[in-house]
């Protein structure tokens, strides 16, 4: 069976005031009357029933995220006893599902992503779940339409195949996130695609690439795999994790595994990552002011307004960034969303615990 992998966990922290550790952004409406976590397992259906979704977060995340979407039963919740990256999180629900199902194939999502055109996401899934047939570990590439310096990058490689209207691609290498200068001349090249961070592959395969590649974290979780529907699971995982590392899943395998194709698709998509991204999912008025809540600018341009609770009032602003929230205040240069996270750095270092 295919089953889908969201992976739900992290607190979001450049999304910080509205996103916190107990209510992280996956698990709120930013900018539709739905969660991006209720999105996300929407825009899946027909491919994948409730049944056949994997939700991977935090047990202090899973609860909320249930009570969103109560149809997806709740042995398919993969608890995180803390966050340790990709790797571990995707290496987690693999030996989860092959224990379910050794014939099982998987495709790694997550729930921060904007996807403005889902019927052509869930056909190039499904073309992409038939190439991972051959054991090869794909990934979705996304097509650039601007040098961003906010995703990483993969090179095409040679033609694959051709399969139900898509191109498949070998991935000839990954690039991490670029200079401006580097960007621009991967996009001028052509034969570069964003990399997505989602993923489809057979969980047997997978298996194989941790215990090649990483092979201390395959023998971990392995250590998971007779315990797993007992009492003594929960247990085994506490006494297991701690000593896990936090690791991506592409320096950990992409990077180093032969067998890898890449099916470039323009799918509309963002990763709705710091309030930069948000402000470009929003409608903005005539002065490129996105306003979500309720707000009264005056000769104020290129704005981002995000209003919790009360009224906002402005005048003069520009390229500003302005969140209220009944217990912060975040203002900020648009062109400075990245460093959002410093701030929650600084309330952790000050034991500011209530505003995280």
């Amino acid at each position: 069976m295919n089953y889908a992998v969201i992976m739900a966990g992290g607190a979001g922290t450049r999304l910080w005031p509205i996103s916190r550790e107990r209510l992280p952004k996956t698990a709120l409406a930013l900018y539709s009357n739905q969660s991006m976590f209720q999105i996300t397992v929407e825009r899946l259906a027909p491919l994948f029933s409730p049944q056949q979704i994997i939700v991977v977060a935090g047990a202090e995340h899973a609860a909320v995220l249930a009570e969103q979407v109560p149809e997806i039963p709740a042995e398919n919740y993969i608890l995180e006893p803390e966050g340790r990256g990709t790797a571990p999180a995707i290496a987690l629900a693999a030996i989860h599902l092959i224990t379910r199902d050794p014939q099982a194939s998987m495709a790694v999502l997550t729930a921060d992503h904007f996807i403005g055109k889902p019927k052509i996401f869930r056909q190039a899934l499904a073309a992409a779940l038939t190439v991972a047939q051959s054991d090869y570990l794909v990934t979705l590439g996304i097509t650039p339409n601007s040098p961003s310096t906010e995703y990483g990058y993969i090179e095409q490689g040679e033609h694959f195949m051709n399969i139900d209207g898509f191109e498949v691609l070998k991935a000839k290498r990954f690039v991490e996130k670029p200079d401006l200068n580097t960007a621009q001349a991967m996009l001028e090249a052509g034969n570069y695609c964003w990399n997505s961070g989602m993923f489809i592959w057979k969980v047997s395969t997978i298996l194989k690439a941790f215990e090649t590649f990483m092979p201390d974290l395959y023998q971990q979780v392995l250590a998971l795999r007779q315990t797993i529907g007992t009492k003594a699971y929960f247990d085994t995982l506490a006494q297991v994790w701690p000593g896990i590392n936090k690791q991506t899943i592409d320096y950990g395998i992409m990077e180093k595994a032969e067998h890898v194709a890449v099916l470039p698709v323009d799918i509309q998509w963002a990763d709705v990552g710091n309030w930069a991204s948000l402000r470009q999912l929003l409608s903005q008025d005539e002065h490129g002011n996105a306003i979500r809540g309720e707000a009264m600018l005056l000769d104020c341009q290129n704005n981002l307004v995000f209003a919790d609770k009360r009224l906002i009032a402005a005048i003069g602003l520009e390229d500003l960034v302005v969140v209220d929230t009944p217990d912060a205040l975040l203002i900020c240069h648009k062109d400075r969303v990245q460093e959002v996270r410093q701030v929650v750095e600084r309330l952790k270092d000050t034991n500011r615990q209530d505003l995280i």
